[in-house]
């Protein structure tokens, strides 16, 4: 399997750090090949501007998607973006690690996402009818791959809890999960999550280090997350809300969008 960890904390030297080396080591040692991009380290550029589209007349108006779609479609982007998205071609899975910072991801990993996933690779793909809104939420470009999250956190694990004061941990991560993996096609894996990172000891860290380890000895394995596709017959079109007669009787949110007949015996 080939993998690619996109690394997203400006400290090599940190736990966040030494748990990335965990994942690249277990995974290799199993026979995986793996790609790491340290956005930190490379220098990434995080915000999308004009200087993203070179061919730009200089009177033009920026409009992100036109501009990033003509830029796709011509080969046009420019080479930090290309490199990244020939990665993502190559990857069997994607791994995105990073800390969770006010409740997100940080600044430059949610700039890679808004430079790499170009209109006419990651979203604008696809039919587009009054029966198919395009190819999204389970299909699109990257559909037949993996991805999981690594996300450590500085608060417990029941301050995001389902009763928690910071609210479920996979609420949190919904948007990522589902907004950036689900969107162009991933298969999302349950996200690995450690907490308490700021306090951990050195015996802290050898447990979280070795269920970090069992986690990527499982990943070809592991059941996913059974998010709803958008065009699988459970979502109204045009409208694209889910059918009235399914979901949990007076759930709502981001929960309505797993499909819990689906859930065999992992934990969400």
């Amino acid at each position: 399997m080939k993998v690619l960890l996109v690394f997203a904390h400006p400290e090599r030297h940190s736990l966040n750090g030494a748990l990335r080396d965990v994942a690249v080591a277990e995974l290799e040692a199993r026979g995986h090949e793996v790609r790491v991009s340290d956005l930190y380290a490379e220098g990434w550029k995080a915000s999308v501007d004009r200087a993203d589209f070179p061919e730009m007349a200089e009177d033009e108006r920026l409009r992100v998607a036109g501009a990033s779609g003509r830029a796709f479609t011509a080969g046009a982007l420019t080479e930090d973006v290309k490199a990244e998205q020939e990665k993502l071609l190559w990857a069997d899975t994607l791994i995105l690690q990073f800390p969770l910072w006010w409740y997100s991801m940080p600044a430059i990993l949610k700039g890679w996402v808004d430079r790499v996933y170009a209109f006419g690779f990651a979203y604008g793909v696809g039919e587009r009818s009054d029966t198919h809104w395009g190819d999204r939420f389970g299909e699109g470009t990257l559909a037949g791959k993996r991805a999981m999250l690594i996300v450590t956190v500085g608060g417990w694990a029941t301050h995001y809890a389902p009763r928690g004061v910071n609210g479920p941990i996979e609420d949190i991560l919904f948007p990522i999960n589902h907004g950036v993996l689900y969107y162009p096609g991933y298969t999302v894996l349950p996200p690995f999550v450690a907490y308490r990172v700021d306090r951990m000891d050195e015996g802290g860290f050898r447990q979280v280090a070795d269920q970090l380890r069992e986690r990527m000895r499982s990943i070809e394995t592991t059941e996913p997350i059974p998010y709803r596709m958008q065009n699988g017959g459970d979502y109204q079109v045009p409208s694209l809300e889910l059918r009235p007669e399914l979901g949990d009787p007076g759930a709502s949110g981001f929960a309505l969008h797993v499909d819990r007949m689906r859930v065999g015996l992992i934990q969400l």
